[in-house]
């Protein structure tokens, strides 16, 4: 079955390695196989990676388009152990972040990842 996706003029998609632009009108795009796939809107650049929560979503997404994931294993369990350590209510969060990763559900992962972002604004609004 095909992942559908609908663009909208100028967006943008990661496809495997390659970023596809949309042109100026609205696209349906038919997507079959198993490279990742990453709208605009779920890109981090690196410089947007401006807390430790997306910290992790960056590196998570960095798995996610790697071909080989576990070479950036280290990163990850370091960076969530500094958050775990400086917030300890983020375990669940963090749990079940780490169990898509372990199980090789980057994508999984990366939506998880989202949550325990809402969840450090939420704690650094109640600083």
């Amino acid at each position: 079955m095909a992942l559908v996706i609908d663009l909208k003029p100028k967006e943008k998609i990661i496809v495997g390695n390659a970023v596809i632009m949309n042109d100026n009108q609205r696209t349906r795009l038919h997507i079959e196989g198993d490279a990742p796939i990453l709208r605009e809107r779920d890109v981090m650049k690196e410089e947007d990676a401006t807390s430790p929560c997306k910290r992790i979503y960056f590196i998570i997404q960095l798995m996610y388009l790697a071909k080989d994931p576990t070479e950036i294993y280290d990163m990850y369990f370091t960076s969530i152990r500094e958050v775990q350590n400086a917030a300890p209510s983020t375990a669940l969060l963090l749990a079940d972040i780490s169990q898509h990763i372990l199980g090789g559900h980057y994508y999984k992962a990366l939506r998880e990842a989202r949550k325990l972002i809402d969840y450090e604004q939420e704690l650094m609004a109640n600083v």
